[in-house]
């Protein structure tokens, strides 16, 4: 089974509210969680994050693997340290034409 950490959105109509959960990656995106980790809301300024550092970290060590924006909001909450590399290595350069 295949665990992932993300976002699933909730609130009205162009005021998103998201929630920070561990779900199967097979799953809907707004479907059944297995658990909560926090909460995410944009629209606020500046952006209210809300996250359990003991669960993230606990799902983390089990081997859940976050998204990228939860990856990013993880950083920015000190749970997770920043990666030194902002992007992948490119194995194959693109050859010049003649």
């Amino acid at each position: 089974m295949a665990v992932k950490m993300r976002l699933t959105r909730l609130g009205d109509k162009k005021s998103p509210y998201y929630r920070i959960v561990v779900v199967d990656s097979r799953k809907a995106r707004d479907g059944e969680y297995i658990d909560k980790v926090g909460r995410y809301n944009p629209t606020a300024n500046p952006a209210e994050v809300v996250i359990d550092e003991a669960k993230a970290k606990d799902w983390l060590a089990k081997g859940v693997q976050p998204t990228e924006t939860v990856k990013a909001l993880l950083q920015n909450a000190g749970v997770i340290e920043k990666s030194e590399k902002l992007s992948p290595a490119k194995t194959n350069p693109k050859k010049k034409k003649k």
